[in-house]
């Protein structure tokens, strides 16, 4: 949609070649002036660059002019992050459909499309991944990922595999089903939830903030920022370090207290092994 909206009608009419980089900088300069979101911008962008990488490998061109241009930084305030026990809050106050809904976005960080279009063959219990490969646009319906980063595996935590095999339990055991029956009932979950949230004196969230206290949790418990950019479905590990850098462990303090902790650890192991080396070598030669 982004090539047939905004790429074409500017540069449909020029060979691969005869693009340049100017060109394209000209064209990000005039998106951000024109008021276009930061992700949107990247977004719009994401079919050139594969069209230049698909070029450059063929021999087509010798330059891909994609690369280099000075991107808007994205900046999203990200308003709440329950903790692990909020959240389990926010999901015991639902039942039936909408407390699976919001447990995946909630322990997978699935976005609402991503959501909408999931199926049951997407959803692998045996091995606890959920493989994403579809998505849904209001208008057109079930689209592929918007880039290759957007088709990927996200591991199911224990929780939510509870939940979902309980619900698939009750949904069928087919695979072309989807997950969660229409695309309305989940475009209509937030207000839905907000109304139970409020009314059990609890702070509500969005979709998008479930995908956030997803992303909360993982670097909790210590995925590293390349794991959680796979996970998450970015198109670059800037994006990742961009929103959720400031969570992740960075003072002096905790640099130091990492680094003491692993040279203890290597220093422990290295003192086993040279126990175990003297212990080996005073069996193959006793003393007289």
């Amino acid at each position: 949609m982004n090539l047939r909206l905004r790429v074409l009608p500017q540069f449909g009419h020029k060979r691969l070649q005869d693009v340049e980089r100017v060109d394209l900088q000209r064209f990000v300069d005039r998106l951000v002036a024109d008021g276009m979101a930061a992700p949107t911008v990247m977004t719009t962008l994401l079919p050139l660059r594969a069209i230049y990488r698909r070029a450059v490998a063929r021999g087509e061109v010798k330059d891909n002019p994609t690369r280099g241009l000075e991107m808007p930084a994205i900046r999203r305030n990200i308003r709440v992050i329950p903790s692990p026990e909020a959240a389990e809050a926010l999901l015991a106050a639902l039942d039936g459909d909408d407390r699976i809904l919001w447990a995946t976005a909630i322990y997978s960080g699935l976005r609402r499309g991503e959501l909408t279009a999931l199926r049951w063959e997407d959803v692998d219990l045996a091995q606890g991944v959920i493989r994403v490969r579809r998505g849904w646009d209001q208008v057109e319906g079930e689209i592929a990922p918007k880039s290759r980063e957007g088709r990927r595996n996200v591991p199911i935590p224990a929780p939510l595999r509870d939940a979902l095999l309980e619900h698939r339990m009750a949904t069928g055991d087919n695979g072309d089903i989807r997950v969660f029956r229409s695309a309305s009932m989940v475009a209509k979950a937030v207000h839905r939830a907000r109304k139970v949230w409020r009314a059990a004196d609890l702070e509500p969230i969005t979709l998008h903030e479930a995908r956030h206290t997803y992303a909360s949790f993982m670097i909790a418990a210590g995925v590293n920022a390349k794991a959680l950019q796979t996970f998450m479905g970015h198109a670059n590990i800037a994006v990742t370090l961009d929103l959720y850098s400031h969570l992740m462990p960075g003072t002096e303090a905790e640099a130091a207290g990492l680094l003491e902790a692993f040279l203890a650890r290597s220093a422990g192991v290295d003192l086993l092994a040279q126990g175990d080396d003297d212990r080996r070598e005073s069996h193959e030669h006793p003393r007289d």
